[in-house]
Order: structure tokens, then sequence, then C-alpha cells
């Protein structure tokens, strides 16, 4: 937590502390899904889970504390599993950290057409130039987004970028768990 730069959105900072805390995991992890919730209203609402969480001396009124969920069923597809969650009203936003496997741009364009969801994966999975990437995204009901990746051969702090359209993908996925 101490790295996370002030001056960044409340969303930003939550987003920061998640790739932090799954840094400190390692890699090779399985997804993590957080609820977002306002760290104020939690002091308020539930003492003991804010003791608990180390929350009950933060003077920041507008942070938002992330809340892992259960684990999320290995084996299934992630948008699927996405599909079946509604958040209560407390939960002001989600966030979800994946690893995937990713290809450069000038990878791109060797890709061979037509190849099933198992074998693009495999195919991916064996190419020289692949890269481990960690995404961390981040959203609130009110349509903010923000994101950090970090890429396994530059595991440093320093080294994760943010941004709102870094993963529009997965962004959305996580939006829609919010759809009334």
């Amino acid at each position: 937590m101490s790295n996370t730069p002030m001056a960044a959105s409340p969303l930003t900072r939550a987003v920061l502390e998640i790739d932090e805390y799954a840094s400190g995991l390692g890699w090779d992890q399985p997804a993590r899904l957080f609820a977002l919730v306002d760290t104020a209203r939690l002091r308020t609402q539930e003492p003991g889970l804010a003791a608990q969480l180390g929350l009950q001396d933060e003077t920041e009124s507008t942070a938002l504390t992330p809340v892992e969920q259960d684990e999320i069923p290995a084996g299934n597809p992630l948008d699927e599993f996405l599909g079946t969650i509604a958040w209560p009203d407390a939960v002001v936003g989600c966030a979800l950290t994946v690893e995937r496997l990713m290809l450069p741009p000038s990878a791109e364009a060797s890709v061979p057409e037509g190849l099933s969801d198992k074998k693009l994966a495999k195919w991916v999975a064996e190419h020289p130039d692949r890269q481990e990437v960690r995404m961390t995204v981040g959203v609130l009901r009110d349509g903010t987004r923000d994101s950090a990746l970090r890429l396994r051969e530059k595991d440093a702090p320093t080294e994760v970028l943010t941004g709102s359209g870094l993963v529009p993908g997965l962004a959305e996925a996580l939006s829609a768990t919010f759809a009334e």
C-alpha cells in the first residue's frame, strides 16, 4: 500500500493495492475477485470488519477497500462465472486480477486462422515471444474503470502500467455484474 501514489483516484489506488497484494502471492495464481466498498461507510456500518482489515485509523474519506471474494470455481469460463454475479448495494465496485499469456502486436499477424480456443491457447503458450501478464481491472457502479498490468519479466512495482482502457473486454464484463 505504501507504494501507491496518493494523487491517484480511489479506484486507481484500489487497483494498485490489489496488484501489490497479488504480487505478494507470486505468479501462477488463480483469478481473484474483489468487492470494492466505501471505506468510510464500512467503518460506520461494520466496525468489527473494519478493525479486522486494519481500517479503524484510516483518515482518507474517499478510499475504497477491496474485499476478496470466495475463490472462482476452477474450470469455469471467467465470462460465464461473471454472468452469475449480483452485488449488494453496499458494494460500490468490483475488481478482478487474472494472469494471461499475451503476444506482442508483431506476432499477431502470424496467428493461424480457424483455430479452436483450445488450440489457439496452446499456440500462444508455445510462441517464443509470449509474455505472461497479470491484469488487475476495477470498475465502479458509475462506469468508472481502471486497470493495472504487470509483466512477469518486469515484475516490479515501478513497472506496473495503469490506465482505464488497457483491458476493455474484462472491464466490460465486470461492469455487466452491476447491470440491473
